[in-house]
């Protein structure tokens, strides 16, 4: 099957979902334990010619259990889609995670929509995997559900980078650190969010240098301060080396909250991106209030400094890697 479908809830299951081989779970970051169970599914599902497919959920099943201990995001449903996409999973069921799913048994879960409406017949899940009312099912009660009801179970252990246990939480972490290098490690990717381009004050236009002015909705942003980014644009294919700060511009007033604001290091053509999405690369610094705007304007020209060296090394290291394979 080449097609790549998502489907959101199980009215939209088709009856030709299955045979799948099928993973379970958040998946907030996909970070890399996440990857290597999707790598597994689809090993399993091209030895067998069935499906390789992932059941997630929307909202956060602590958004509606627990609020109050509901993590922050990482990613948007739609991040997790893309990513999932490229890692060759074919179709992914968003389930709408509401009190009444919440109630069912581990057995109910497992019948219900496993077996009778999804046909799966390989199931993977971490091996901190809970599932059915108050968490009442572990990876054993899988186990021996799927040999009642005609499915495989295979339990996928967490991976160690370093001597540190891969973990959406340990991605937040080193995030909100500033260290989105090594959150980069985890996850497999750079960090990063999306939103629309909006008015700024004209103030770096005029003062500084001209930036583009990020509105996210996304949960997480990196420590405030300055850093190597690469900006790609949503509607077309074009992408800049850039350098971002995420902070409140103290040397302006710094009273109108949290922003984002990226210079690209080369021009665009055409129409200015309407849609952008910034990868944090590498932190150069913490934000600072500077006596004058000419002086920011030169602290901003040893950044960009700092970002050109930084990408020549990257894209050395790049192509020598390459000519040793």
């Amino acid at each position: 099957m080449s097609e790549f479908r998502v489907l959101h809830g199980l009215e939209e299951v088709p009856p030709d979902f299955g045979p799948c081989a099928i993973t379970i779970g958040n998946f907030d970051g996909l970070h890399a334990g996440h990857r290597r169970i999707m790598r597994r599914v689809i090993e399993i599902a091209n030895e067998r010619g069935w499906k390789p497919s992932v059941l997630t959920f929307d909202p956060h099943p602590a958004k509606i259990v627990a609020p109050d201990r509901a993590p922050r995001l990482l990613s948007t449903t739609s991040q997790r889609a893309r990513s999932m996409a490229e890692e060759g999973i074919r179709q992914i069921l968003i389930l709408p995670f509401t009190h009444e799913l919440s109630r069912l048994t581990p057995e109910q879960f497992v019948s219900q929509i496993l077996h009778d409406r999804l046909q799966a017949r390989a199931v993977l899940v971490g091996d901190n995997f809970r599932f059915g009312h108050g968490h009442s099912g572990d990876v054993d009660t899988l186990r021996e559900l799927g040999t009642r009801y005609g499915f495989t179970t295979e339990i996928i252990h967490a991976i160690r980078l370093r001597g540190c246990v891969v973990s959406s939480s340990e991605a937040r972490r080193r995030i909100d650190t500033g260290d989105v290098a090594s959150a980069a490690r985890l996850l497999e990717q750079p960090y990063g969010v999306e939103g629309e381009i909006v008015a700024g004050h004209g103030v770096g236009k005029k003062q500084t240098v001209p930036t583009l002015n990020l509105a996210t909705s996304a949960e997480i942003l990196p420590r405030t301060g300055v850093y190597v980014t690469s900006t790609h644009d949503l509607d077309s294919d074009w992408r800049w080396d850039s350098v971002t700060n995420v902070g409140y511009r103290p040397t302006f007033g710094g009273n109108e909250g949290i922003s984002i604001e990226c210079y690209l290091l080369s021009e665009y053509d055409g129409i200015p991106p309407r849609r952008i999405r910034l990868d944090f690369l590498h932190r150069l610094r913490d934000e600072r209030k500077f006596d004058t705007p000419e002086a920011l304007k030169s602290q901003i020209m040893q950044d960009v400094k700092r970002t050109l060296a930084w990408f020549r090394r990257a894209r050395r290291w790049v192509r020598n890697a390459r000519l040793r394979l």
